[in-house]
């Protein structure tokens, strides 16, 4: 059906509620020889008379009354499901998607997303993990979570973490054998622990900064692995040298498995952002999950 169709068969239905092509006129504020027009156009269409007009009044014909009888219940199933999406601005429900990495999912993203979900039982939230960046638009995500370093300049973005910091780590009995790098560049004479990027399939580079000199390191060493928790239990098995999130470590460094080297090379940063393309037309699902990630200076 054409959308001029559908426009037809509405004035139509108007004019025989109404029994007035004066009356349905007003109230579909058009000109009452248009709406004649559009009917009588209808009628020859489908080749039968529809209305039987008299000087006093307008009533359907048998032909009429058959189409009304069609149109009402898909008009009103139609009423019904506008009906629902308005509600759905209007109260907080449907699914909320986001993309992150697994740092973000488990430092950030869970702890509120266990008291959101327990607030909204109505809205559901869709994490997909993975450690490169991801086009959300085209994967039909609501928003991202990345690094505010790693945002794209055209996306709306909201902080949702605190400052965040790389520390380089490894086992006392590694520096004790190979002894201890004083330099980024001394990296270069070490065993290194090296992270592929799991959807984007590279190398990790170790980056480094002191007095605004900026450093992005290709290490080298005999293990490539994609899990961090992985990276520490061989750094911390004396395998080599890690570069990691310092929470991530916070277990290792307290019962000195692992000790921080470097550490004047590896100021904080920049923490977790949520991004999105727009503010037009967010949903009230949405908008709640952002102020729930929304972070709050202590």
């Amino acid at each position: 059906m054409k959308r001029e169709d559908m426009a037809d068969l509405t004035m139509f239905l108007a004019v025989a509620e109404e029994a007035s092509f004066t009356a349905a006129a007003k109230k579909l504020g058009i000109s009452q020889s248009a709406l004649s027009h559009t009917v009588r156009r209808l009628e020859t269409r489908l080749g039968l008379r529809l209305l039987t007009r008299t000087t006093r009044s307008v009533a359907p014909t048998e032909a009429g009354e058959r189409l009304l009888d069609t149109l009402r219940p898909a008009l009103e199933e139609i009423d019904q499901r506008l009906a629902s999406l308005t509600r759905l601005r209007e109260r907080p429900a449907g699914t909320v998607r986001i993309t992150t990495s697994e740092h973000a999912a488990e430092t950030i993203l869970w702890p509120a997303i266990d008291r959101f979900a327990l607030a909204y039982p109505d809205i559901n939230i869709e994490l997909n993990v993975e450690s490169g960046l991801t086009d959300i638009v085209a994967g039909r995500f609501d928003a991202g979570v990345r690094l505010g370093e790693a945002l794209a300049k055209d996306m709306i973005a909201v902080r949702i973490g605190p400052q965040v910091r790389m520390i380089a780590v490894g086992a006392p009995g590694y520096f004790t054998e190979h002894g201890m790098p004083a330099t980024p560049q001394d990296l270069a004479q070490h065993r290194c622990i090296n992270l592929r990027m799991t959807s984007a399939g590279g190398i990790y580079a170790w980056e480094f900064e002191k007095d605004g000199r900026e450093l992005r390191m290709k290490v080298d060493g005999q293990l490539v692995l994609n899990r961090v928790s992985l990276i520490l239990k061989a750094a911390a098995a004396g395998h080599g040298i890690a570069f990691v999130m310092e929470d991530r470590a916070n277990e290792e460094l307290r019962s000195g498995s692992l000790v921080r080297i470097l550490e004047d090379w590896c100021p904080p940063f920049d923490g977790y952002y949520l991004y999105y393309p727009s503010r037009r037309l967010v949903s009230p699902a949405f908008r709640l999950f952002i102020e729930a990630l929304r972070y709050r200076q202590p």
